[in-house]
């Protein structure tokens, strides 16, 4: 992971500069002089070489200082954790949907396959993967917001801060947003896996042993079909936790999509740099996590 997160923030920090548009022309506005900028530049350290600059922001990011934002004049890990409330809830309660109706509906299509209500839940699953966010957002927010009044429309007041759980209200249609397309993704998924596994000799030694059809399905046929499962559960986890830009414009939070959108177009490199490398952090982080659990799931795999 150090090595690979060493090269990820080489082409992180490359990237970042490669962008067209100066911070400093942006933070002064078109009527600034070319000498304003260059003193700008030279105060915020952009005249220097950029491997001078990037040997400064990563011998600080060791350090735990991801720099300081050019536009809200504050440290980048504040700027984040600002934000981070929001996303962290969105992904939690997302991905405790996704699991519930994902997996729970995955196995009934597949212990039902060929049947009327398998046939029934991969339309569903078809049409959810398939409907836009931003549109099933929209029409979740005119019919339970506007028509029945049941939910907010808008924003997200902090949680954390307040002590107030019932805020957590103003995150059920957003959740149920990513959830659809996400939990699409998990049926077909757990519905494929398992109907690969029923395939297998040890499952039809199991029902002539006389298991109960319970037993065989999660025992024998789920557990074995759940490294595929755990993988892309890993993942979605982590696009949903990374930032959901779509959905968070469409009910206007607060979150760390909105603030990657918002800092690109400011050009503030502190903040693009350090949202991004905490991104791939993550993804690296979880992925050897899901590598980890195989061990779990299957005694055959061994790590020495």
């Amino acid at each position: 992971m150090v090595p690979s997160l060493l090269l990820a923030s080489i082409l992180i920090f490359l990237f970042m500069h490669l962008m067209p548009g100066d911070p400093a022309a942006v933070m002064l506005g078109g009527s600034a002089t070319q000498t304003q900028v260059e003193q700008l530049q030279e105060k915020m350290g952009l005249n220097k070489p950029l491997p001078v600059q990037y040997k400064e922001w990563i011998f600080k990011v060791f350090k735990g200082d991801l720099g300081t934002s050019i536009f809200f004049f504050k440290p980048v890990l504040e700027v984040i954790a600002s934000r981070a409330e929001t996303s962290i809830f969105i992904a939690v309660l997302s991905m405790i949907l996704v699991v519930i109706f994902g997996i729970s509906i995955g196995i009934i299509s597949a212990v039902k396959y060929n049947s009327l209500i398998d046939q029934v839940f991969m339309g569903l699953a078809m049409l959810g993967a398939s409907i836009p966010t931003f549109w099933l957002g929209l029409n979740f927010m005119l019919i339970f917001s506007v028509y029945l009044g049941w939910f907010p429309t808008s924003g997200f007041p902090s949680v954390i801060s307040s002590g107030n759980l019932s805020n957590l209200r103003y995150l059920v249609l957003p959740c149920i947003t990513l959830a659809v397309p996400n939990s699409a993704l998990i049926i077909r998924l757990t519905r494929s896996s398992m109907l690969d596994i029923i395939k297998e000799d040890y499952v039809r030694t199991a029902k002539a042993k006389g298991l109960s059809p319970f037993k065989v399905n999660m025992r024998h046929i789920f557990r074995n079909a759940l490294i595929s499962i755990v993988s892309a559960l890993g993942f979605t986890f982590l696009g949903l936790a990374s930032g959901t830009v779509v959905t968070e414009t469409v009910f206007s939070l607060p979150g760390v999509g909105r603030l990657i959108v918002e800092s690109v177009l400011r050009r503030d490199y502190p903040v693009i740099q350090g949202v991004i490398l905490i991104i791939v952090f993550l993804y690296m982080f979880i992925n050897l996590l899901v590598d980890f659990s195989y061990a779990y799931l299957d005694p055959r795999i061994k790590y020495s």
